[in-house]
């Protein structure tokens, strides 16, 4: 079964846009974790547009699923991490200038140095995933420096807009779990993800967990977290015995 990490950057964006000390991340995470969540995924940004130091040592006492932390490879974020030592870690591109992360992270043109840093948190026994695009280069080198698992783009997917294109997209997305696998990668997906689009990734890719953040939070503006958790559990689930269901029909 695919797990579902759940992101509660966006409860943090909320708070940060009063600068005041309302709606906090950490309780959010504590009912999505209720609601079904696997883990608990947070970004802790250069700049700190949303999550804080203070709500990263919070949510490291008390989620008791998984933690999973998104980061860049700056030095500052890279000694946070090892002093916490989150369960996963997750490496990613920042900008800046972006409103949400634009794309994967390029692992090609910094070998060295992601090698350096991931043998870092591996001797610290952190678990190391890479948010990369679904490009063979990319897959190939992620191996190569030391990664465990990787997180696969799906923001073109996301927000493509013909059938035909998300048809061909899900397939470039299939074809990049099949080489990471191959190489001996664990697969993880995520990014632009929401109810309508989650199905037929979980459907075709034979992937351990999907991050999906924005969707989830908007709909619990309505529904509140746990029950919008508990929903998007229900749709990974729905599609999921689609899957095992077609599987089982194919092979008899």
């Amino acid at each position: 079964m695919i797990k579902l990490g759940v992101n509660v950057d966006h409860v943090a964006t909320i708070r940060q846009a009063r600068m005041t000390y309302e709606p906090d991340p950490v309780i959010a995470a504590g009912l999505a974790d209720l609601g079904g969540a696997d883990i608990i995924t947070i970004h802790l940004r250069e700049d700190r547009r949303h999550i804080q130091d203070r709500d990263l040592e919070l949510l490291r006492e008390t989620v008791f699923t998984k933690l999973n932390l998104e980061m860049a490879t700056s030095q500052e974020i890279v000694d946070i991490a090892l002093k916490i030592k989150p369960r996963q870690i997750t490496l990613v591109p920042e900008k800046r200038q972006e409103i949400t992360t634009e794309g994967g992270l390029s692992v090609t043109s910094q070998k060295k140095l992601l090698t350096e840093i991931i043998k870092k948190f591996k001797d610290n026994d952190i678990y190391v995933s890479l948010f990369i695009d679904p490009d063979k280069e990319q897959i190939i080198a992620s191996e190569e420096v030391g990664a465990q698992s990787i997180e696969l783009h799906t923001g073109s997917y996301a927000n493509a807009e013909r059938e035909e294109q998300s048809d061909e997209l899900l397939e470039i997305l299939n074809e990049a779990v099949k080489i990471a696998q191959d190489v001996g990668l664990r697969v993880n997906a995520g990014h632009g993800l929401t109810y309508k689009n989650t199905g037929p990734i979980v459907e075709h890719l034979d992937i351990e967990e999907l991050h999906i953040g924005h969707s989830i939070i908007s709909r619990a503006i309505f529904v509140g977290i746990e029950s919008a958790v508990r929903e998007m559990k229900e749709l990974i689930y729905k599609h999921y015995t689609i899957k095992q269901n077609l599987l089982r029909s194919s092979s008899v």
